[in-house]
């Protein structure tokens, strides 16, 4: 039986949004970054790509036109190598790579690069496409189908008693996780530094200077963050459809608008072997189940039990979980209902205080969960998070 392998994993560093340092770089740049990174550290030859594939949740300006194929080409991948974007909001990573991984196992080609991106810079702004951007025919079916992520995570906390206490908490736990777990140089194994232009915006002059940077650190991290300090933010939420005044959701305990990319090279195992290759680990299966639109955090409570059933395996077989952290209040929820071990959970913190480039993170989060089940000899990683629209995924990797 075909088997398919993650060979090498790459990613950019994590920057703020619209005022970091990739506020004025294209998505196929910092994609393609990741791409030529991931074949230099397997040392292959590029054209042995069949294909590339190319996760993003808001496909619209650079960040559309079939990234897979721009990506591979900026990446330095050959005219002969195909490409594909895909689309499931913040799952869009983490399908790119079990999409590449399927088509290996199933003898449609044998090697793929596959990963997400995310420039909300330059497509959630004042130019973005809102023209009929909702269907009425789907709202006639289900209202809340556009329903606002921060209005769901209003809903979660209100309807399972998620108190804004416990989200603070949680949310101090993972500034502290990623800030221990940068100086110890956790992520250097996975971030390929970038150079980049920043644009710097002068709010008196009303002026836009550039300087060139170098971005080889995640960004969103605030190493000094404290318990009274996130007690004190104020909630976001307002004037909504269904939550008039938001009680829970604040900047402190949901994830931080980011940009950055992350790839994988994937390849058939016994290619892999002939080519003298020590993957990271196995693909070994995805999973995906819908829930109501309104409540749509509380996905992986329904994605992680059917992938754990195909599998003929329990939560507690489980040594590293990586469940996207959009909000604090989805996170305790899941975290509760699914029994993990809150020390096997985003051991290093996760997108509340690393970020989240919304069609990146789930192609970031494989990565890093190989690489952090293999740095504790674990055998099993599960990478897991809400969609928007109310889906959970849920992927399963053994460490090889």
């Amino acid at each position: 039986m075909r088997e398919a392998v993650i060979v090498s994993t790459a990613r950019t560093a994590l920057a703020k949004s619209f005022r970091g340092s990739f506020n004025d770089t294209e998505a196929p740049a910092m994609g393609g970054h990741c791409v030529k990174a991931v074949i230099e550290k397997a040392g292959i030859d590029p054209a042995m790509v069949d294909d590339c594939i190319f996760g993003a949740a808001a496909q619209q300006g650079t960040q559309s036109y079939n990234l897979g194929r721009l990506c591979g080409l900026v990446g330095g991948l050959p005219e002969t190598t195909a490409g594909m974007a895909i689309e499931r909001q913040c799952s869009s990573g983490l399908m790119s790579i079990a999409t590449a991984a399927k088509s290996i196992i199933c003898n449609d080609y044998d090697v793929a690069v596959a990963g997400g991106v995310e420039s909300i810079s330059l497509t959630q702004n004042k130019h973005k496409n809102s023209y009929r951007s909702q269907s009425a025919a789907a709202i006639e079916v289900d209202p809340t189908a556009y329903m606002p992520m921060l209005e769901t995570a209003e809903v979660v906390s209100d309807r399972y008693g998620i108190s804004r206490e416990m989200q603070d908490e949680y949310s101090l736990q993972s500034q502290q996780r990623t800030a221990v777990a940068q100086e110890g140089g956790i992520f250097n194994d996975e971030i390929v530094p970038m150079q980049a232009v920043k644009a710097v915006f002068n709010r008196e002059t009303k002026e836009t200077s550039y300087e060139e940077v170098t971005v080889a650190k995640d960004e969103c991290n605030r190493p000094s963050t404290t318990l009274e300090g996130l007690q004190g933010l104020a909630p976001v939420w307002k004037d909504g459809q269904w939550v008039k005044e938001g009680r829970f959701i604040t900047a402190g305990n949901s994830s931080q608008l980011s940009d950055g990319a992350s790839a994988s090279l994937i390849m058939e195992a016994n290619m892999a072997k002939a080519q003298g290759l020590s993957p990271l680990g196995y693909y070994r299966g995805i999973s995906v189940a819908g829930c109501q639109s309104d409540e749509m955090g509380i996905g992986p409570v329904f994605a992680v039990p059917k992938l754990l059933e195909r599998h003929g395996l329990t939560i507690a077989d489980i040594g590293v979980w990586e469940l996207n952290e959009a909000f604090a209040c989805q996170v305790i929820y899941c975290r509760e209902q699914l029994g993990i071990d809150n020390n096997k959970l985003n051991i290093n913190g996760g997108a509340i205080s690393i970020g989240h480039p919304f069609g990146m993170s789930g192609a970031r989060m494989v990565g890093h969960a190989l690489l952090e089940a293999k740095r504790r000899d674990e055998k099993y990683a599960v990478v897991t998070m809400c969609i928007g629209g109310g889906m959970g995924a849920a992927g399963l990797f053994e460490v090889a």
